[in-house]
């Protein structure tokens, strides 16, 4: 809406200014001075209406004007050490779990070996409790695990910036498998008695990929609003209720790689906190693949024969991702790409159509637009799968495999956790790089947000990477 607005004023603008000139049969070749003095003198009214019509217009667009998008900071959680789901406790609670049967625990344990899990990834409370649940999930273990990652997330962001709860104008919270009522939204305003006024959003039902989409959908909130300032993003998954104690084979694979994670990040159009922000959104962008059927299904909560519910992870997930990422470039390459790139991706494109058996379309190399990626590291498959489709390194790949292993799939905060990788890495990031974050999500969803960062990154005090940095990278496949 905002580009046609500025259009119409320039044709606008442009129409009037062409009519005046018809109108007073000055020539283009006559002197400034001389068409000022004779639009002085002659046509006084003709002017001064051309000026006000311009003024309104350079005043208009002044106040509508898409506003900068910067993210002020991040906090990602992490639990406390006795949570951590390592391979002893792992295949202990495999073995007292009553429902399971021992083909899905033998299952389970060979799909673990080839995770590229590490022994270091948390998982939920309700497996470190006590027996008196025959450690089932429960609505009350779901909402402490929701509670926890979501508090102290929020805790410490709040902590960092100096953000005063009463300023935070927007609240999002995206939790892809657990929407209790009250809403997880609702639960933070109660907590941080934020304002009556303030705008809340609950997301859910979208995988993976809701953590970039929520913070696409806050920046576009505050890219249009001068009255909405600050923008609070909670984003989270809940391991607990998407526990599947059944026997297929497809849902048991979402128990061996999703790990407890939770982020939290404050975003601004406020002008006074630009200095003191990390990086700006210069660009984003969201596909949606859910009208093809394929895409569809490949990741989708459904019931097993037996009524148990599970998250299916079907063989075809792989191949809809490596499919739905490339027409996604397609459309992000001219955005962010050189134009020598752009050009050479477009000739063989072209060539491609005209000749498909001598040429094939090229790849664009996207590692020389960014100077840092944080890629999906939903898998070990996942992974290797956008590093053939992208011909990324293993050096590109890093942050992403090193996620994988310390952290697990923590869902939608995966990728605040590949960017806190970064930060850790001492003098990795600095003022006036470019970072792609890229996440996929079920329905299909795949979702970018290019950041430019405006200082030099610090490492922060409750960066959870602090405590291990110095032993990475692994070569963990």
């Amino acid at each position: 809406m905002v580009p046609i607005i500025h259009t119409l004023q320039i044709l606008f603008l442009a129409l009037l200014f062409f009519t005046f000139l018809l109108h007073t049969t000055i020539s283009f070749y006559t002197p400034f001075v001389n068409i000022l003095y004779h639009l002085l003198t002659t046509h006084l009214h003709f002017f001064l209406l051309f000026s006000l019509c311009t003024l309104v217009s350079l005043f208009y667009y002044y106040h509508i004007r898409p506003h900068r998008v910067f993210l002020l900071n991040y906090s990602c959680y992490k639990p406390p050490p006795h949570r951590k789901f390592s391979y002893e406790i792992r295949e202990s609670f495999f073995l007292k779990n009553v429902q399971l049967v021992q083909e899905s625990i033998d299952f389970m344990h060979n799909i673990c070996l080839k995770s590229s899990l590490g022994e270091e990834t948390y998982g939920p409370p309700f497996i470190f409790e006590d027996d008196k649940n025959n450690n089932i999930p429960t609505l009350k273990s779901a909402n402490q695990e929701a509670r926890e990652g979501i508090f102290l997330s929020i805790d410490d962001l709040l902590a960092k910036t100096l953000i005063d709860p009463q300023s935070v104008d927007v609240l999002i919270v995206t939790c892809g498998g657990f929407s209790p009522s009250p809403s997880l939204s609702s639960l933070v305003v109660n907590r941080y008695n934020l304002r009556p006024d303030v705008k809340t959003y609950n997301l859910s039902g979208m995988g993976c990929s809701s953590g970039i989409l929520s913070l696409d959908f806050a920046a576009r909130i505050l890219r249009g609003s001068q009255k909405v300032q600050n923008a609070l993003v909670v984003i989270i998954e809940s391991v607990t209720l998407n526990w599947y104690n059944g026997q297929n084979r497809s849902m048991l694979v979402t128990n061996c790689i999703f790990r407890v994670g939770c982020a939290a990040a404050i975003m601004s159009n406020n002008p006074k906190l630009y200095q003191g922000a990390k990086m700006e959104l210069v660009h984003s962008l969201r596909t949606h693949h859910g009208a093809d059927d394929s895409s569809y299904k490949a990741a989708i909560q459904e019931e097993d024969d037996k009524g148990i519910t599970g998250i299916s992870l079907t063989k075809d997930l792989i191949r809809v991702a490596g499919v739905n990422l490339r027409q996604h470039v397609k459309i992000l390459a001219p955005r962010v790409l050189a134009l020598s790139q752009i050009t050479n991706y477009a000739y063989s494109m072209i060539m491609s159509t005209i000749l498909p058996q001598k040429f094939k379309p090229v790849v664009p190399n996207f590692a020389t637009a960014f100077e840092h990626i944080c890629i999906h590291s939903g898998g070990k498959a996942v992974i290797e799968q956008i590093g053939r489709v992208l011909k990324f390194s293993d050096e590109v790949t890093e942050p992403a495999r090193m996620t994988l292993n310390r952290f697990g799939n923590t869902s939608s905060s995966l990728v605040f956790y590949e960017l806190a990788y970064f930060e850790a890495k001492k003098g990795k990031v600095k003022k006036g790089d470019r970072m792609w974050m890229l996440a996929f999500g079920t329905g299909f969803k795949v979702g970018s947000l290019v950041w430019k960062w405006t200082q030099d990154s610090t490492q922060d005090s409750d960066n959870p990477w602090n405590d291990c940095i110095h032993n990475y990278p692994l070569r963990t496949w």
